[in-house]
């Protein structure tokens, strides 16, 4: 086992995990939003292409779903008359009830470590945890209650 998937094993019961990306993968999702991943999210990502717990809750998503989810959230001509602007986030996996977590990011560059949560329900965008063990850490203890 490996750093990340021994964590994310004592986290959840049910964590179900991909294969591995490799660099292309991981460009990839940097060339569509012109940034640079967080090292600490690139090393889950060379261990795991997404994860699913707590009955298939997507809480990191796969590269594609990353990218097709940020293009949907920042393209999508309804949310720009209903919510603030998307590009100021990449949001990297969910909750399960609509709610998305990621990173803000300007300029090219992930401005911290902290993650995110973007509320579907009243737009705010609040800070959530440290970095993304913690942003691990709070998803499990929060889905446990």
């Amino acid at each position: 086992m490996s750093h990340w998937r021994d964590l994310l094993g004592g986290l959840f019961d049910d964590a179900e995990f991909s294969d591995p990306i490799g660099p292309a993968d991981m460009y990839a999702v940097e060339a569509a939003f012109s940034v640079s991943l967080p090292e600490d999210l690139q090393a889950l990502m060379a261990e795991t292409n997404g994860i699913t717990a707590h009955y298939g809750t997507a809480v990191l998503w796969p590269t594609a779903e990353i990218i097709q989810r940020n293009r949907e959230m920042r393209e999508t001509e309804d949310f720009r008359s209903l919510y603030m602007p998307f590009e100021p986030l990449l949001f990297v996996g969910e909750g399960g009830n609509g709610d998305l977590y990621g990173y803000r990011g300007l300029a090219g560059r992930i401005e911290t470590l902290d993650v995110y949560k973007w509320d579907h329900e009243d737009d705010s965008r609040i800070w959530f945890a440290r970095d993304l063990e913690d942003y691990l850490q709070r998803v499990a203890a929060s889905e446990a209650m």
